[in-house]
């Protein structure tokens, strides 16, 4: 597998990695119609409560509605969008193309047809030109993994980097699973001292190499958490006083790294999963960023404080849920799961988001979001659909828009994004995975001239559209629907 199997295991359904319960599972499943009504309404702004990590603003009790023809789309108060290109740019997935196992102009084809924007590979010079030839073809961009060779993994990023197909450079994936030879020496259940060179190594040469200025470096993934030694992983920069026995100031990263499979390692799919999956500061079903970056889940370290984890750089460069094995949920399940999980990641503040995995494989399991024939599976098809109707690439400053939410339970959850014609995508997404649905009411403050609703569920066409309306009353259950405005 791509280096990545094994941790599946580990993360879905096993006692190998944490413990600690104390999820907060809301909510409940079922599709339901989406409906409107003119009336208006009133209420907090989500962007402004609980819910924003990304793309947060003021909640203003006043709107100045400039959508007038060629004029800019925007209100003088309320919640600040983020660019569509920017969520549309934090979303990847995991290939094998290194391993042999895909195909790279297939891969190519299916990430096309998907509007995925990035990779992540084993690091393996054989096929840096493979990498580069995808890119070319459909887009992507490629976060390489280390091959336990810094020299080597230094020349993989230049080539890529070269081509403009570089997106970072990841250390060491899954320590606890796969052992780091490095100087000679191997890590083990007692010692994690290779690995924490190898990193320290590692990000000391991506640094110190101008072609790759600006390039991120990926933590390696499950380090801090497994580290059967306080050698310090749970930090990108190790501070003072932290008692670890790695030196302070040791540079590890840029950016946290986690495997929090939303599967978690009970493989019940409760409500709220891909939300609670993407918390910071939990501590529950799932192998998030608390137990890897603030109290480490096998030797119990310190890292940081939960107020220091909330505004972490952090991605997670493993997550997903399979659809045949041990722990599977059905295609439609795991398609409506995904939706919910890149967008669940993105509000929640993680920089980029790769699912596991790209294409089902009968070794590696049926994680994909492609058949092994690369036919689009039901989730292929849905993710098509949501980046479709979100497609954008430009890069204008995001305005402001005052809405609110009104009557928003805790499985309900909103992302405001917004085009560079000026269009805004208000996004707002159910996570009663267990079956049932909410009504809530999205407050536009003023009348809008259009509003145009969207179903990645069920195409990429308008359901419904809209005129005049200052509120649009919504049935959700657990997916995701787009309100263009």
């Amino acid at each position: 597998m791509l280096v990545l199997a094994a941790p599946l295991w580990a993360a879905c359904g096993s006692s190998g990695a944490k413990s600690g319960k104390g999820v907060d599972a809301i909510g409940n499943a079922a599709d339901g119609g989406i409906g409107a009504d003119g009336s208006a309404a009133g209420g907090l702004a989500d962007g402004a409560t609980s819910d924003s990590a990304v793309g947060g603003g003021d909640a203003g009790s006043s709107g100045n509605d400039d959508a007038g023809e060629g004029g800019l789309v925007g209100d003088s108060t309320g919640t600040l969008a983020v660019r569509n290109n920017d969520f549309l740019d934090s979303m990847g997935v995991c290939v094998h193309v290194a391993q042999g196992v895909d195909s790279p102009s297939q891969s190519a084809t299916a990430l096309s047809y998907a509007g995925i924007r990035n990779i992540r590979d084993d690091g393996n010079p054989a096929v840096v030109t493979d990498w580069i030839a995808m890119h070319q073809s459909a887009g992507v961009h490629v976060d390489v993994l280390s091959n336990q060779n810094v020299s080597s993994t230094i020349g993989m990023a230049t080539q890529l980097n070269d081509a403009g197909a570089l997106l970072a450079v990841e250390g060491p994936n899954e320590p606890n699973n796969f052992p780091v030879t490095y100087e000679g020496q191997t890590s083990s259940s007692t010692s994690f001292v290779p690995v924490a060179d190898f990193q320290r190594d590692l990000y000391a040469a991506v640094k110190a190499d101008s072609s790759l200025m600006g390039i991120p470096v990926f933590h390696s993934s499950e380090a801090g958490g497994s580290e059967p030694n306080n050698v310090g992983l749970q930090f990108l920069t190790i501070p003072d006083d932290a008692g670890t026995l790695m030196p302070a100031g040791t540079q590890y990263a840029d950016y946290g790294n986690i495997h929090n499979y939303v599967c978690g390692h009970s493989n019940d799919l409760v409500d709220n999963a891909a939300w609670n999956a993407s918390d910071p500061t939990l501590n529950g079903d799932w192998d998030g960023l608390y137990v890897e970056y603030g109290h480490t889940w096998n030797g119990g370290f310190a890292g940081y404080s939960d107020a220091d984890l909330t505004t972490l750089p952090r991605v997670t460069t493993e997550t997903g849920w399979l659809t045949m094995g041990t722990g599977a949920i059905t295609e439609e399940q795991q398609a409506r799961v995904f939706l919910d999980l890149y967008l669940s990641a993105f509000k929640r503040g993680f920089a980029y988001t790769f699912i596991y995995m790209l294409r089902d494989d009968p070794v590696q399991g049926y994680w994909g979001l492609f058949d092994t024939s690369y036919n689009a599976k039901t989730s292929g098809t849905y993710v098509h659909n949501l980046t479709t109707i979100l497609a954008d690439t430009g890069a204008r400053a995001p305005d402001k828009l005052n809405y609110s939410v009104v009557g928003e339970p805790a499985t309900v959850h909103d992302l405001l994004l917004q085009k560079s014609d000026g269009t805004f995508d208000l996004i707002v997404w159910d996570e009663r995975l267990t079956g049932g649905t909410d009504s809530v009411t999205v407050d536009l403050v003023t009348s809008r001239a259009t509003v145009t609703i969207y179903d990645p569920t069920t195409g990429t066409s308008p359901t419904q559209t809209l005129t005049d309306v200052s509120s649009v009353t919504l049935t959700l259950s657990d997916h995701p629907v787009v309100l263009t405005l």
